[in-house]
């Protein structure tokens, strides 16, 4: 809320004094973490004008360079949908590259290439594409770009949260710099650490896996067409996701252990270990911008909930990035979320009412759960070299392939259209 209209209601008596009498300004939703995912909730509740304030701890400005992040994210149709539905997708359109076609292959780095592997052609399940990638700050940059024209979100920036006190009457949120925000709901979007989680007793399963992700971009020679590719390594998989520009982004999944030494070599050598994973069919290939590297676990929160709290994205799940699912898990936490609360605000309800949260709840935990266990057993089962084991892995790519009726669910799988889908995710408005 502006600042004339918090005087005028503080001074009318309607917003309480904190303890040491500094003005609160009030929210309905206080979302803390302005990721993507936080700041697509954001936009989404603020679109449907329910007022809303987004707590991040890093400049904005700071977030939008290739050196902060230079990672992509698949865009599944059914995010896209999402995107689009809440009016951000004309400022990431041209940024977005569009996934025709997947193929998912066993490999090894000096054997080469299975002969065996799975396809997909997004013909086979319609006109649009399975997803999008588009490069992680592309996607800021247009959420900030389009927060900034929604007249009930305020971006807090840079700011962090020193303590919350949620009560039955509300939710008070104190800042760094004093400032106090009072909202009925305060939504965890900050990370796989939250400590918005950890402040609620919230507990959670998780582990680190003996894998480290190695990711660059690299040009190439030749077109690309829009395949995306899925190699399993004996390491781990190492995925070449196409970008527009004639680029592809590496996720390169590489043991703990090994990863400094990859990202300790020169340029010229890092690039020749690229390319005998990366094969020719691209033709030569040049790397450009920066090496980045990340560990990988995974995390399940207990719950999603309590009281006057929501965890989405990584404050509530963390996956492998096996099957480049992990913030399309989050932006249907959007969406499941954002329906709940306009859907109750409209009949009467506050944002935090427990009908709301137990919603959420119910409506999300089936979905993540499931992928969580399923990249964590994929993972297992594909990061190995044991022959047996490889011989019936591939085997069982090739069946997959065979059989159209199956291999139509596991497409619909990857374009996150499977499932009890919220309404942005069908395509539909809040």
């Amino acid at each position: 809320m502006r600042l004339d209209n918090e005087i005028a209601r503080y001074e009318a008596g309607e917003i309480r004094k904190s303890a040491n009498l500094k003005m609160a300004e009030r929210y309905e939703i206080v979302v803390v973490g302005g990721g993507m995912a936080g700041m697509t909730l954001a936009c989404a509740l603020a679109g449907s004008g329910i007022l809303t304030a987004v707590v991040e701890r890093f400049d904005p400005s700071s977030m939008k360079t290739a050196a902060f992040d230079g990672r992509t994210t698949s865009i599944a149709h059914g995010s896209a949908q999402v995107l689009k539905g809440i009016g951000l997708w004309p400022l990431v359109e041209d940024a977005a590259e569009p996934i025709l076609d997947i193929r998912v292959a066993d490999g090894h780095p000096a054997r080469g290439v299975s002969p065996l592997f799975l396809h997909y052609d997004h013909t086979e399940v319609g006109s649009d594409p399975f997803g999008y990638i588009i490069e992680n700050r592309k996607i800021r940059d247009a959420l900030y770009e389009y927060a900034d024209s929604l007249p009930d979100l305020d971006v807090i920036a840079p700011a962090t949260v020193e303590g919350t006190d949620r009560r039955s009457d509300g939710a008070t949120i104190e800042l760094s710099d004093g400032r106090v925000l009072e909202a009925s709901l305060i939504v965890g979007a900050d990370g796989r650490n939250s400590p918005l989680r950890k402040s609620a007793g919230i507990g959670e399963t998780q582990f680190r896996y003996d894998q480290t992700a190695i990711v660059c971009t690299v040009a190439h020679e030749w077109e690309h067409a829009g395949v995306a590719v899925e190699l399993f390594l004996p390491s781990g998989p190492f995925a070449m996701l196409p970008m527009t520009d004639r680029r592809t982004n590496i996720v390169w999944t590489e043991k703990t252990t090994l990863a400094p030494e990859f990202l300790s070599m020169s340029e010229e050598v890092f690039l020749g270990e690229v390319q005998r994973r990366f094969g020719d069919w691209l033709g030569a290939l040049e790397l450009v911008g920066p090496r980045f590297s990340y560990p990988l676990g995974l995390m399940h929160a207990a719950r999603y909930t309590e009281l006057r709290l929501a965890l989405i994205s990584e404050a509530a799940h963390v996956i492998h990035p096996i099957a480049g699912q992990g913030l399309n898990l989050g932006i249907r936490d959007v969406a499941a979320l954002a329906e709940a609360i306009v859907d109750a605000v409209r009949l009467g309800l506050e944002p935090a009412d427990p009908t709301v949260l137990s919603r959420y709840e119910s409506w999300r935990r089936v979905d993540n759960t499931t992928l969580v266990a399923v990249t964590d057993a994929l993972n297992r089962l594909f990061s190995n070299d044991v022959a047996p084991i490889r011989l019936a892995r591939d085997a069982g790519l090739a069946a997959v392939g065979k059989i159209p009726p199956l291999k139509r669910v596991f497409m619909r799988h990857a374009m996150g259209v499977v499932g009890e889908l919220p309404r942005l995710v069908r395509g539909e408005s809040l």
